[in-house]
């Protein structure tokens, strides 16, 4: 069997094992949209504004896929790694990056998911506002986006044991939260953390899932930077992956 045609069947697998728990599916769909109706529908003066409210509703739709990443690959990777199959899949003869490229397709999907609740609450209960073909095209920018929050996760799952990850999962996701702009807009950062954000991931993926749905101009260092954390990420997932199969199978 080919890598990629590897990568489909764990995906596909890891998907089943999910939707057999139910609450871990409905918990992935209710927090986003609680998020906006907690923190965005009763600040009217940002939910009556057009040009606001559309991006809270991105600023949330970024944060909800930031933290189902390092949540759900951080926390479920460590978690499986003291189990018994876990170790039992390394026998496997499949490469690492299929199983990597699966935990990505199949968590990221229920990601992807969980963001359709966040835009029908924000095209009801707020002004907010693009084209059909505008809502698809920020889909699309904001899965590509949020690979390198999914690495991170994976990153984080195999190097730590689960009780660590834990806590590093959670400072992790809200200083990247707070740092890139998904909780107050960077307009309202001083000029050096606002200088500062533009390195975070997370104000990169704000910035480009903004431009995918509003329009205007995209700045070099949003793209350049996404594709940067991209490839580091990623490779920082795959070695840590090499050196935990290493420590256990030596």
């Amino acid at each position: 069997m080919s890598t990629a045609h590897l990568t489909l069947v764990h995906a596909k697998y890891s998907l089943l094992e999910t939707a057999r728990v139910p609450i871990a599916v409905i918990g992935g769909l209710v927090f986003p949209a609680l998020s906006l109706l907690f923190f965005v529908v009763p600040q009217r003066m940002v939910a009556d504004d057009p040009l606001f409210a559309t991006q809270a509703v991105i600023a949330l739709s970024v944060f909800a896929l930031l933290a189902n990443s390092l949540f759900g690959f951080g926390i479920t990777i460590s978690q499986a790694r003291e189990t018994a199959w876990d170790p039992y899949l390394r026998t496997l003869p499949a490469p690492a990056l299929a199983r990597v490229l699966a935990q990505v397709f199949s968590t990221g999907a229920l990601g992807v998911v969980s963001i359709l609740p966040v835009i029908v609450i924000g095209a009801l209960l707020t002004e907010a506002t693009a084209p059909l073909w505008r809502i698809g095209v920020g889909l699309v920018a904001l899965a590509v986006a949020s690979l390198p929050f999914m690495f991170l996760g994976i990153a984080i799952g195999y190097a730590m044991p689960s009780k660590a990850a834990i806590a590093v999962v959670q400072v992790v996701m809200f200083a990247l939260a707070f740092g890139g702009g998904l909780f107050l807009p960077p307009i309202l950062f001083a000029d050096w953390l606002d200088t500062l954000s533009t390195f975070l991931p997370s104000r990169q993926a704000r910035e480009f899932v903004i431009w995918a749905v509003q329009g205007g101009q995209l700045e070099p260092w949003v793209w350049i930077g996404i594709l940067a954390w991209t490839a580091a990420s990623l490779a920082l997932a795959l070695v840590l992956f090499r050196r935990d199969e290493g420590r256990r199978y030596r």
